[in-house]
């Protein structure tokens, strides 16, 4: 039997109507996206060009894109001159102990928030997030003058806890929030509930941690560096070199770039959950 003929023509013509605008909505939403990420990508593939080009490709005009050929000499380089694999390892050292230091206590201090229903901290928590760098550097530098810590990992890890504390915080008292008031056992109840939010904490903290300059620039010596302040060692009083310069900033960016593309299901997972009450 054809179904065609036994389907009335209007029905016909208002289903293909709606498979039309389905069609053009994803189309619209595709076209979207593309404008809003086009940018960013073209900037990592523009950088990713000039590290993978000589000297000579990099300053051509009209400029080349494609590497013709491709040469690693910007990254060998930049790890052989600039010790990058220290600077690296400073990074993972730091980000790595202000993010869990801050689930410490920012979890507890989320479940406290959320059970006491202490809007006005969360409030303040978010203040002291969007409060910028430059505001602790003076105060924080002075202690650390005091305490002997200037120059060191330690007083590294300690500043950027204000970065990953108010996050995790942040998040967390959201996600909490989300649960029923009767779980009220932290451990063996909301804990587990609120592993999307601790993933998304986590994950966060960690990337503002990483990507973290001012800090580093200001209060860590030659040998405590982080990557994001490294990156000035690339540059020169005699001339800016594209080409080395491009392969430091590929080496901040690749590592927290190729976790979030590994885990983005999680992240997405956790946004959404936090956003979600509770019934």
């Amino acid at each position: 039997m054809d179904l065609s003929v036994a389907i009335p023509a209007p029905r016909r013509k208002v289903d293909a109507k709606l498979r039309l605008k389905r069609a053009l909505r994803r189309v619209g939403f595709a076209f979207s996206i593309a404008v809003i990420i086009s940018p960013a990508i073209l900037v990592f593939l523009w950088m990713l060009s000039l590290s993978l080009k000589n000297e000579i490709d990099n300053v051509a005009y009209p400029p080349v894109f494609v590497p013709q050929p491709p040469t690693l000499a910007n990254f060998v380089q930049v790890f052989s001159e600039n010790s990058m694999g220290l600077y690296f390892w400073n990074s993972v050292v730091v980000s790595g102990l202000a993010t869990v230091v801050a689930l410490l206590v920012g979890i507890p201090a989320g479940f406290g928030i959320a059970r006491a229903q202490a809007h006005r901290l969360t409030v303040v928590v978010l203040i002291a997030r969007m409060t910028p760098a430059l505001s602790f550097l003076i105060p924080l530098y002075m202690v650390f003058q005091f305490l002997g810590l200037n120059n060191t990992l330690t007083a590294l890890v300690i500043t950027h806890l204000v970065i990953t504390v108010p996050i995790i915080v942040y998040i967390m008292a959201g996600h909490f929030e989300t649960l029923p008031r009767e779980l009220a056992t932290f451990r063996y109840v909301a804990l587990p509930l609120a592993r999307p939010g601790i993933v998304v904490g986590t994950i966060l903290a960690f990337i503002f941690s990483w990507n973290n300059f001012v800090f580093g620039a200001v209060l860590a010596g030659r040998s405590t560096r982080t990557l994001p302040a490294a990156v000035y060692n690339v540059l020169t009083f005699e001339q800016l070199a594209w080409g080395p310069l491009a392969a430091a900033a590929i080496v901040v960016t690749l590592p927290v770039l190729l976790l979030t593309i590994v885990i983005q299901k999680e992240i997405v997972a956790g946004l959404t959950h936090g956003g979600v009450k509770g019934s």
